[in-house]
């Protein structure tokens, strides 16, 4: 990429004198460099504030796409589980992840979860008991320790986009275990990518109805009696207590995207 400064003789507001760094113009007082971007380089090693910038931000984000497509490409038919990481071992929801886990596993699908504590890591337990493949999407967060142990294959990110794209690109249907904001955010994600055909023939199962009961009946009462969404749009929600009835509705899903595949 070079450096210059233009040729063009004319210094008048419309066309003031400027500089070139690479893609980028400078004009009036911006021009004030005194060395290229090679000599910044090369000459010494600086100061470091460079690597929380947003050029380098777009790199790392960059790295963690790439990272991500590389280590899931080849992973076969899956579904994202989500629920809590505040769920203990010796809760029911626990035993519950656990034995969602092995369905999928027992029905040939891999099972991607956050790579957490709590629920995921009885997702991902299961999974990995059953023979199947486990797999964890973790995040950089202040709070949260690393990967659980059930995990066989394990990226980590930093970013949340990033992480969500994978989430989804890889997988063939959402089930929500109960969880909390992070749930609720992949939840409404997922509704809103199918509503606006971002991704087809995607199941969204919310597994308990006691706690998603009501979450169920406000979309249904509220949000599409005042008309902000569609009949089909609600219908995009199933509600559960049955595993063997969620594993159904993504075996039914998967066979129509096959269908069209």
């Amino acid at each position: 990429m070079s450096e210059h400064v233009s040729q063009n003789a004319e210094t008048d507001a419309e066309h003031p004198p400027e500089k070139h760094r690479g893609p980028v113009v400078l004009r009036r007082g911006r021009r004030a460099e005194d060395t290229t971007t090679d000599q910044r380089l090369l000459d010494s090693r600086g100061p470091s504030d460079w690597v929380h910038t947003d050029p380098w931000r777009v790199l790392r984000i960059q790295a963690e796409f790439v990272e991500g497509f590389g280590a899931l490409a080849e992973v076969p038919r899956a579904v994202t589980v989500f629920g809590s990481a505040r769920t203990p071992r010796d809760h029911p929801e626990y035993e519950l992840g656990r034995q969602i886990g092995a369905a999928l596993a027992n029905a040939g699908f891999a099972a991607i979860t956050g790579g957490g504590p709590g629920s995921m890591e009885a997702v991902n337990r299961g999974a990995s008991e059953a023979g199947g493949l486990s797999i964890g999407l973790g995040i950089e967060l202040p709070f949260e320790q690393g990967l659980n142990p059930w995990v066989d294959l394990g990226v980590n990110f930093r970013y949340f986009f990033t992480r969500k794209t994978m989430f989804i690109k890889y997988a063939q249907a959402f089930i929500c275990l109960p969880g909390g904001f992070g749930t609720l955010d992949e939840l409404f994600e997922a509704l809103t990518l199918v509503q606006t055909k971002k991704v087809t023939k995607f199941p969204v199962v919310l597994f308990g109805s006691a706690y998603w009961g009501g979450l169920y009946e406000w979309v249904r009462g509220t949000v599409l009696s005042e008309g902000k969404i569609g009949e089909r749009d609600a219908a995009l929600l199933h509600v559960t207590d049955d595993i063997d009835d969620a594993v159904g509705i993504v075996l039914e899903a998967y066979k129509a995207w096959e269908d069209t595949h």
